[in-house]
C-alpha cells in the first residue's frame, strides 16, 4: 500500500508536521527524504531495507559509498547522492556548530561528529582537532591513516601541524576498527609522547578520543590518561 493510502496520522510526513522530528522512526525520517517507493514496497518498506543492508546503524549508513548506497534495490544513482549529500550537511552542520562555541561546553558535538567521521572508517584513522585560545575549532585534519589494527603517527609532523595552524590546543582522536573502545599500552604512551612533544610549543593537548562501533568515543582525560 502506498503511503498516500495510509490514514493521515500515520504518514510519516504528517506526524513529523504534528508532532516534531523526534516523534519519528530512522526508516520514516528516511522515507520522507527518500519520497517514494518502488513496485509493491512504500517508501518507509524501502527505507527499512536501507537501513537493515547497513546493520540497522546510521552511522554506517552515513558513511557508505556512493556505489554501495546505489546498489541498494530501488535506491540507484540519484537517492544514493541526495543521501550522502544530506550526511555531509549534517557533519558540516555539527563541524561549524563546534566552530562557534568553547568545545568543552559542547562535548557531546564533539563526540557525535568523531561517530560520523570515524565510526565505519575500515582502517585506523588519526586526526586532529585544532584550536584557538578560547578553545574553537580552527581545522579537523586527517593526520594520519593505517592499516585495520594500526596507523603509524609521528609525534615530529603533529608538532608541525599544530604550528602551521597556530593552533593553541588540540584533541585527537583515532578509531579503533576492532570494535573495541579500549587503549592499548602503545595508545597510552603515544599519548604521552605526543602531549610533551606539544608542550615544548605550547600547544595543550585537551583530551585524546578512541572511536569504536556505535558506542560513545571514549575519552582519555575522562579515564584520568592525560
Amino acid at each position: 500500500m502506498a503511503i498516500s493510502d495510509w490514514p493521515a496520522g500515520e504518514r510519516p510526513r504528517e506526524r513529523l508536521l504534528a508532532h516534531g522530528p523526534a516523534a519519528l522512526s530512522d526508516a520514516e525520517l528516511l522515507a520522507i527524504y527518500l519520497r517514494v517507493g518502488v513496485r509493491g514496497k512504500s517508501a518507509v518498506d524501502l527505507a527499512r531495507d536501507l537501513l537493515a543492508r547497513f546493520g540497522n546503524r546510521l552511522d554506517a549508513l552515513a558513511d557508505a559509498s556512493l556505489k554501495e548506497l546505489a546498489g541498494v534495490p530501488g535506491i540507484g544513482p540519484a537517492k544514493a547522492a541526495q543521501l550522502k549529500a544530506s550526511f555531509e550537511l549534517a557533519r558540516r552542520a555539527l563541524r561549524q556548530g563546534m566552530a562557534r562555541q568553547d568545545l568543552f561546553a559542547s562535548p557531546d558535538k564533539v563526540r557525535d561528529w568523531l561517530r560520523l567521521k570515524l565510526a565505519t572508517r575500515p582502517n585506523e584513522v588519526f586526526l586532529a582537532l585544532w584550536l584557538d585560545a578560547q578553545n574553537r575549532l580552527l581545522e579537523a585534519e586527517e593526520l594520519f591513516t593505517g592499516t585495520l589494527t594500526r596507523a603509524a603517527v609521528y609525534p615530529r609532523e603533529v608538532v608541525r601541524r599544530a604550528l602551521e595552524h597556530n593552533a593553541a590546543a588540540v584533541i585527537l582522536a583515532h578509531n579503533h576498527p576492532s570494535g573495541v573502545a579500549e587503549p592499548s599500552s602503545a595508545d597510552e604512551q603515544l599519548t604521552r609522547s605526543l602531549k610533551d612533544a606539544l608542550a615544548v610549543v605550547d600547544v595543550r593537548l585537551l583530551d585524546h578520543f578512541i572511536v569504536a562501533g556505535g558506542a560513545p568515543p571514549l575519552s582519555f582525560a575522562e579515564k584520568g590518561l592525560l
